[in-house]
């Protein structure tokens, strides 16, 4: 019983990084331009169309639709029903601009991702590999593919990584790396020692800029609270500007900012509610929980298995309706006697 609940509070927790305090029923396009987890609809749009709608858009809009999930997006608003939908309207907002003109767009909205372009999953990958999302350009890197011969830190050691592309751009940010990157545990190689340079920007009266710059190549890994520690005198946020990445001084931009503001709305999760429940019980009763568990278990899988089989979108009315059957089939309680006559 404790790992089904820990297994439903991954699913939460899964879940709540995705959609954050996304809404199923509203469109989020009254909202402006938002983080938000976006998909885009490769039945509505043309291979040349790059667009993307917002999560209940994907329910009451575009059911049944090849759809890719792009995860989140910054500054992103819901396309759903302007003119890159050609004929179709939204159905839940129908007064949209032709474009959304702030919106930005990559490989990603055709189902591509890394320097490889390759879908994920990818059919033709047999090498099991993780995926990596940058936090300037969003694009999403496998491990192998992120140009780092230092090999990435150990699960749960970074906070967030920069590709070598957008390093790259912005080599302002190797001052930074002296003092807030994560280098991999298994070992340095020599060329990673910090290295003092002149930086013009950096005898700047007020800028605090580090000045050890790192002499290096490739994506970086950062550790937690580093953007906090950008310099934000007048020099470098015309750096920030021009580079057009002033949401990195920006608290709620991140990823993590995003996912407990998912968390704030939520209720007692339900592994929480687990867990107080099975202390109640007794050990009859969890052996009979056990197994009407498994028993719902398997009955959900083959009636969501239809969902999968027709890319049919699997809505709140669907699982009410196969927990209504459920109990209806309900065995009745049979109760022990504790004597006998």
């Amino acid at each position: 019983m404790l790992d089904v609940l820990r297994e439903e509070k991954q699913l939460e927790d899964d879940a709540c990084a995705v959609l954050g305090a996304s809404d199923d029923k509203n469109c989020t396009y009254s909202k402006g331009y938002t983080r938000q987890a976006l998909y885009a609809c490769k039945t509505c749009c043309s291979k040349t169309v790059r667009a993307a709608v917002c999560l209940a858009c994907s329910f009451h809009c575009h059911e049944g639709h090849e759809l890719v999930e792009l995860y989140t997006k910054r500054h992103f608003r819901c396309d759903c029903g302007n003119s890159k939908f050609a004929e179709k309207q939204c159905n839940l907002d129908a007064s949209k601009d032709p474009l959304n003109t702030e919106n930005q767009y990559n490989h990603n909205f055709d189902g591509l991702y890394c320097i490889c372009k390759r879908p994920y999953p990818d059919p033709e990958d047999t090498v099991d590999d993780v995926m990596l999302q940058c936090v300037i350009c969003e694009d999403w890197y496998h491990s192998l593919h992120l140009e780092n011969e230092r090999g990435m830190p150990a699960d749960g050691a970074y906070d967030e990584m920069i590709c070598a592309g957008c390093m790259k751009r912005n080599e302002f940010l190797w001052n930074y790396a002296s003092k807030y990157a994560v280098f991999s545990t298994t070992g340095t190689s020599s060329g990673e020692k910090p290295v003092e340079t002149v930086d013009v920007v950096g005898v700047t009266t007020g800028c605090t800029m580090p000045q050890n710059k790192m002499l290096l190549k490739g994506s970086c890994f950062w550790s937690e609270g580093w953007r906090s520690a950008l310099c934000t005198c007048e020099v470098c946020k015309k750096i920030y500007q021009e580079n057009s990445i002033m949401f990195l001084l920006d608290p709620t931009d991140s990823v993590h900012a995003y996912e407990e503001a998912g968390k704030v709305n939520s209720q007692e999760s339900r592994y929480e509610k687990g867990m107080k429940a099975l202390a109640t019980l007794g050990r009859v009763e969890q052996l009979t929980a056990i197994e009407e568990y498994n028993n719902m278990k398997e009955r959900l899988k083959q009636y969501l298995q239809k969902f999968a089989e027709n890319k049919k979108v699997v809505r709140e009315e669907d699982i009410k309706e196969f927990f209504s059957e459920m109990e209806s089939k309900k065995r009745p309680k049979v109760v022990v006697p504790t004597y006998c006559r």
